[in-house]
């Protein structure tokens, strides 16, 4: 291999390893956007059995004792 050889090599595989990184970066970008979405999904859902909860509790205090 002369030097010619493995400047090309060398770039070669620098190239690759940039690109390598710059799409886990990308992934990583997406991820973290994910994660936010799915972060919000959970808080809304958590909204809405508190909410269901309430109402529940709410009926169950202002309706008239069972006959056992």
């Amino acid at each position: 291999m002369n030097l010619e050889e493995f400047e090309h090599q060398t770039r070669d595989v620098i190239e690759q390893t940039l690109n390598q990184l710059h799409t886990a970066t990308l992934l990583i970008a997406q991820l973290e956007n994910q994660i936010s979405e799915t972060g919000r999904t959970v808080q809304s859902l958590s909204q809405l059995i508190e909410a269901f909860v309430a109402q529940q509790k709410d009926s169950d205090d202002h309706s008239p004792p069972s006959i056992p």
